[in-house]
């Protein structure tokens, strides 16, 4: 029987990585439906001429387009696999973080909220909303979504995080 000393540190983890999925699938969720429901696929909408739009697409592929050209039965497959696994592979980085480690929870728990997001996109269309859409001096970056700077940022904070964190002595 769990003593009740673990139980509170164990509910307070889920309960932070459930919070957290829970915001970046409602926002990125959320947005999208205000993209499809206000534009045209393809419309485009300044925010700041030359550096920022909105600009709704739809993209089959992985990050950057990657297989766009692949048949729509494979994507589904792959995609949906390759998320399973990577939804699998954050649970239990997640649960081998040690609870005083917010931010690896953290982390970890916008990477799964970005990643619940794409999945809930892919299941129900077969490809992903993007809309955000950034240039600078004549240079364009992929547009992207709340989901994917969820994952980006949780990655780039997880990165920074294991090469700066000491584990302590034991």
């Amino acid at each position: 029987m769990p003593s009740t000393e673990s139980a509170g540190p164990r509910s307070r983890r889920f309960g932070l990585l459930a919070a957290i999925v829970f915001t970046v699938v409602i926002l990125d969720q959320l947005t999208k439906w205000q993209v499809t429901s206000a534009m045209r696929l393809h419309e485009s909408i300044p925010i700041i001429p030359d550096l920022f739009s909105f600009t709704y697409i739809r993209n089959s592929g992985a990050a950057f387009g990657i297989l766009a050209g692949s048949h729509a039965g494979f994507r589904l497959v792959f995609f949906g696999l390759t998320s399973v696994l990577a939804l699998v592979l954050l649970a239990t980085i997640y649960a081998r973080l040690s609870p005083a480690d917010w931010i690896g929870q953290v982390s970890v728990a916008s990477i799964f909220g970005g990643a619940v997001g794409n999945l809930i996109d892919r299941i129900r269309f077969g490809e992903v909303i993007d809309f955000l859409d950034f240039s600078f001096l004549g240079h364009h970056w992929p547009a992207f979504n709340v989901a994917d700077a969820a994952i980006t940022v949780g990655v780039c904070f997880l990165i920074g995080h294991f090469f700066t964190h000491k584990e302590s002595p034991v």
